[in-house]
């Protein structure tokens, strides 16, 4: 028997970057895409609720001990840094409700945490964004929620777009996200985000900002850019096709 010989080293050391992500989240392969080579992404995710996408079941997905508990069944491989990969379960309860999901995660163990909407306000910090519109897929009260509570930050919502879904939200396609984006689009906003970490939206970010001439701030995109800055490596990241956020704000 001819021996193969193996040449070449095993990948480089890995940094880690957990994600907390709610029960029904699709869009693991997303979440990769703004990735470098030297990170891994480390899933976990809370227990089912069998409800509709609506106010009561993302203030149900800010259940402190099921976030804790998804904590700690990553911790022993030691990620650099936390995300929880949810918009509307870290805005239900205003800024105060998204800073304690941090807090939850750092006390369960996390060296660094960060949430979807912890993450959106630094990236509208880092680039200047005070005057904003929002497209959403979810049903009118849950977008009145995420108004609410960037208001709070101090920002002012000039306009908003909403779909209306409680359901299946990962299986909107681009066409539709892409009318959503143009209709909550005006004048006086500086920047358009769009809300929901099951909502794809990598491959149209780009291309919408050179047509409305705006950066495009999507939920996903802002988890996956204040993850990899707090895991210091958000410089080795591209440009990703266009997209403002990592070229104005790394």
């Amino acid at each position: 028997m001819k021996l193969v010989e193996i040449t070449g080293n095993p990948p480089q050391h890995q940094v880690g970057i957990g994600m907390v992500c709610p029960f029904d989240m699709a869009l693991d392969r997303e979440l990769w895409r703004w990735m470098p080579d030297s990170v891994s992404l480390h899933f976990t995710r809370t227990g089912f609720i069998d409800a509709p996408i609506d106010v009561d079941l993302c203030r149900d997905l800010n259940n402190h001990s099921d976030i804790a508990a998804a904590v700690r069944s990553v911790s022993a491989i030691g990620p650099r840094v936390f995300g929880y990969a949810c918009a509307s379960g870290s805005f239900v309860y205003g800024m105060a409700g998204a800073r304690e999901l941090s807090n939850c995660m750092r006390a369960a163990g996390a060296a660094a945490a960060v949430t979807t909407s912890e993450a959106l306000i630094r990236a509208l910090d880092a680039m200047g964004v005070s005057r904003i519109a929002v497209a959403t897929p979810y049903t009118s009260a849950l977008t009145g929620l995420l108004c609410d509570f960037l208001a709070e930050s101090g920002r002012t919502v000039v306009a908003q777009a909403g779909l209306g879904r409680d359901h299946e939200i990962w299986t909107i396609p681009y066409p539709v996200t892409c009318e959503l984006i143009r209709a909550a689009d005006h004048p006086d906003a500086e920047a358009i985000f769009v809300s929901c970490t099951n909502l794809w939206t990598y491959d149209i970010l780009g291309l919408l900002e050179a047509e409305l001439g705006k950066p495009i701030l999507s939920a996903n995109q802002v988890t996956a850019w204040a993850t990899l800055t707090d895991a210091g490596v958000v410089a080795e990241s591209p440009l990703h096709d266009g997209q403002s956020l990592f070229a104005r704000a790394a």
